[in-house]
């Protein structure tokens, strides 16, 4: 049979069309069950991330509760009476711009404003007294180890005070980048809340500290019968020039209605002003920091490679 009457025969044309739609049945099949991997590669990673995240996190808390107990710590502070102290609440404020909310750390930070200065006080006397590490005379002796407790009574404050502003200044960078995702979805239609409630979530990755603070914002608006409270509140926690500037500008926009967007975006150019002009103000410093050290480190070996061989060849020639 010729191909001209294979093409013409029916049957034929119909076993060609037949496997036609066959294919394009089995290619339509697998365009709709086709899975993106991708997609899939990405789902798998952020659980398993998810997943090393709870087991660090149990790790912590375990070796935190075989080290000593909340129980334990929180019945010793019971006893000693030491959370009727008049700087309780200056104290757990300290610990939220810290980063430590739970009651656990406020229990443990009272307790480590007691033991600390005496166990330095402790160490002091027995390395000056037993040991006798250090030649003083005594009343030199007296006088150090009233110093290590006063050092002790001072630690806490000053370390949690460090961690604080170490922590704002990680906020700090970070805000310019929040207005810039607050305008956006004010500019979508978003009420403050689910504003801040998105802006909470996309800020995560980045910046896990201002998007807690942001996100507890949001929560707290949602429950507090004054709004403005749970704005002050931010303030209160991040004590930065940009999160004051915005919760007075949310402020005043849910007090007269004024725009959201445009204030905030306003309020974002203006922190990335100041932030360029902070990085300026650094740089025009570095002359007079780096004078000292080129004095030290660099002048003297560049006198001693120019003025070297000249020296060496007039005291040669004086032999």
């Amino acid at each position: 049979m010729t191909l001209d009457h294979a093409l013409h025969d029916p049957n034929v044309l119909s076993a060609l069309c037949g496997m036609g739609a066959f294919f394009v049945v089995v290619l339509i099949w697998m365009a709709l069950i086709e899975t993106d991997n991708l997609s899939d590669r990405l789902k798998n990673i952020s659980d398993r991330r998810n997943e090393l995240s709870d087991i660090e996190r149990n790790k912590k808390r375990t070796r935190r509760e075989n080290i000593v107990s909340p129980d334990f710590i929180s019945s010793i502070v019971q006893k000693l009476k030491l959370e009727q102290g008049k700087q309780t609440n200056e104290i757990r404020l300290k610990l939220a711009r810290a980063g430590y909310r739970s009651r656990e750390a406020f229990l443990g930070y009272l307790l480590i404003r007691l033991v600390a200065p005496i166990a330095i006080g402790f160490l002091a006397f027995f390395l000056i007294f037993v040991v006798q590490a250090f030649k003083m005379t005594g009343m030199l002796k007296i006088l150090s180890v009233i110093i290590s407790i006063l050092v002790g009574l001072a630690f806490p404050d000053t370390f949690l005070k460090n961690l604080g502003q170490r922590r704002a200044a990680l906020l700090r960078k970070s805000m310019p980048d929040a207005l810039d995702l607050l305008v956006i979805c004010a500019e979508a239609g978003l009420s403050l809340d689910s504003a801040l409630d998105r802006v909470s979530k996309e800020l995560e990755p980045s910046c896990p500290g201002l998007a807690e603070e942001i996100g507890l914002t949001g929560v707290e608006m949602g429950f507090f019968p004054d709004r403005s409270q749970a704005l002050r509140n931010f303030a209160e926690r991040v004590p930065i020039q940009g999160v004051v500037g915005l919760t007075n500008t949310l402020i005043q926009t849910e007090k007269y209605g004024t725009p959201l967007a445009q204030a905030l975006r306003v309020l974002s150019a203006e922190m990335r002003n100041e932030r360029v002009m902070a990085a300026e103000a650094k740089a025009a410093k570095l002359p007079a920091l780096l004078t000292v050290p080129m004095i030290l480190f660099i002048l003297p070996p560049l006198f001693i490679v120019l003025l070297g061989p000249a020296i060496l060849k007039v005291t040669e020639m004086t032999k």
